[in-house]
C-alpha cells in the first residue's frame, strides 16, 4: 500500500529525535521539491535539511565554460547547450564577453537545446557546418550523450564534453573528516542509471545512514523517515525509497553505452578543486566527435585554480553544503536570479535561484558572520 505524504509526515513527528540532525540531499530536484513543498517548515525544528553538490552547472569549471565562449567566438562553428549553461558566468574582464549567453550577443552561433537529440537534429539539418554540443552534466544527462555517440551521431556533430559523477563530491567530504552531515538522501534518477549499488560506500565505509528519494513530498518524506529511524537505532544501512524506477543494477543499456564511450578520471569541480574519479571523458575511439581534439585549444591553465568563483560569491560553500544559499554574503543583494553572479543563482538546479525562487529572500549572512565571529 502507497503511502502519502501526510503519512510520513506524521512518522517523522512521532520520532524521538534527541538532538539537531543534519540532512543532506545531493540533487538539485530534491532541493525544488524540498523547498516547493514547503518540507522545511513542515519537519521538526530540530531536523535541518542541507543542499549539497546536486547541481552540475554549478560545478562546471571555468576554464570548461570559458573555451565553450572562446570557440563560439574565433572559430566557424555552431555551438549548442543546455539552455542554463548559457548564463554561467566566468571571470574575465568587463569588456570580454562573460557568459556564453554575451558571446551570442556579440555575435556567435549559440543556442539553447533541452536535450541531445537536439542536436543531432542541428547538426543533420547543417551537414556542411561544424556543430559543437558543449555537454556538461552529471550522469543523467551525460548518458545520453553517450547512447547518442554509441548509437552513431552525425559526423559534423562534435562534443565538447564537462560531465561529471555525483558520488566522488559526497565522497570527498565524507573522507574529509567534516562532512556536515549525519544523514543522506542519494539521488534517485542518478540512482535509475547507475544503480543504488553506487551509494553503499557511505554505510559500508562511513556508517551513514542513506535512503535514495524520487522528487514527490511522500518519497522525499519516508527517505528522511528511514536515515531518521535508522541514526537513531543504530542500524545504518542503505534503503530504496523509489523502487518504482530505481532497481539494482541499474539501467544496464545506459551503462554499457557509457563504458563503450566514456572513460573516467579526476576532475576539477570549480570552486571545489580535483576529485579523484569524478570526471567523464570520451574514449580514443570517439576522438573524431571530440571538440577538444578537432579544434584548436582555447583551454586557459590559469582558470584552474581552486576557488574560482566571482568575487565575494560563496556558491563553493553552498554547493559544499557548509552555508545555506541565504548566507551567502552576495544572495539577493548583488547576486538575483535577474543578474546572477554566481552559478548557483543561474541553474534551475542551483541551490541559490531554488531558494529565491521558493520566497527565500532576506539575507543573513551579516548574522551568520557576527555570530561566528563572537562564537
Amino acid at each position: 500500500m502507497t503511502r502519502d505524504a501526510a503519512y510520513w509526515l506524521d512518522k517523522l513527528r512521532k520520532l524521538d529525535i534527541p538532538r539537531p540532525v543534519r540532512i543532506m540531499n545531493v540533487c538539485g530536484g530534491h532541493e525544488r521539491s524540498i523547498s516547493v513543498a514547503g518540507l522545511r517548515g513542515a519537519l521538526p525544528g530540530n531536523i535541518e535539511l542541507v543542499p549539497g553538490p546536486g547541481c552540475p552547472v554549478c560545478i562546471c569549471p571555468e576554464e570548461d565554460v570559458y573555451e565553450a565562449i572562446q570557440l563560439a567566438l574565433n572559430e566557424d562553428i555552431t555551438l549548442v547547450a543546455f539552455g542554463d549553461m548559457l548564463r554561467v558566468p566566468v571571470n574575465v574582464p568587463r569588456r570580454e564577453p562573460q557568459s556564453l549567453e554575451q558571446a551570442r550577443a556579440a555575435g556567435a552561433d549559440i543556442r539553447p537545446i533541452a536535450s541531445p537529440g537536439e542536436a543531432v537534429h542541428i547538426a543533420r539539418s547543417n551537414p556542411a557546418r561544424q556543430v559543437i554540443f558543449f555537454a556538461a552534466g552529471f550522469e543523467t544527462t551525460t548518458a545520453p550523450v553517450a547512447s547518442m555517440l554509441a548509437e552513431g551521431a552525425p559526423e559534423n556533430l562534435l562534443v565538447l564534453l564537462s560531465g561529471r559523477l555525483t558520488w566522488p563530491a559526497v565522497a570527498m567530504l565524507l573522507d574529509s573528516g567534516s562532512p556536515g552531515f549525519d544523514c543522506l538522501i542519494a539521488p534517485g534518477h542518478v540512482s535509475t542509471v547507475m544503480g543504488p549499488e553506487e551509494w553503499e560506500f557511505v554505510v559500508t565505509r562511513h556508517g551513514i545512514p542513506a535512503a535514495i528519494a524520487g522528487f514527490r513530498a511522500d518519497t522525499l518524506l519516508a527517505a528522511m523517515y528511514s536515515v531518521l529511524h535508522q541514526l537513531f537505532s543504530g542500524k545504518p544501512a542503505l534503503e530504496n525509497c523509489y523502487p518504482e524506477v530505481v532497481r539494482p543494477g541499474g539501467n544496464k543499456t545506459a551503462r554499457r553505452q557509457l563504458a563503450e564511450v566514456m572513460m573516467v578520471g579526476d576532475a576539477n569541480w570549480r570552486g571545489i578543486g580535483v576529485i579523484p574519479e569524478s570526471g567523464f571523458s570520451l574514449q580514443p575511439g570517439y576522438a573524431a566527435h571530440d571538440a577538444r581534439m578537432v579544434f584548436p585549444s582555447y583551454a586557459d591553465n590559469s582558470r584552474k585554480r581552486v576557488g574560482e568563483m566571482p568575487p565575494g560569491c560563496d556558491c563553493a560553500s553552498v554547493v559544499l553544503g557548509k552555508i545555506y544559499p541565504n548566507e551567502c554574503r552576495l544572495y539577493g543583494r548583488a547576486c538575483t536570479p535577474r543578474k546572477p553572479i554566481g552559478p548557483c543563482m543561474v541553474s534551475d538546479e542551483g541551490a541559490c535561484r531554488i531558494w529565491w525562487s521558493s520566497g527565500y529572500r532576506d539575507n543573513q549572512w551579516e548574522a551568520v558572520h557576527a555570530k561566528r565571529s563572537a562564537g
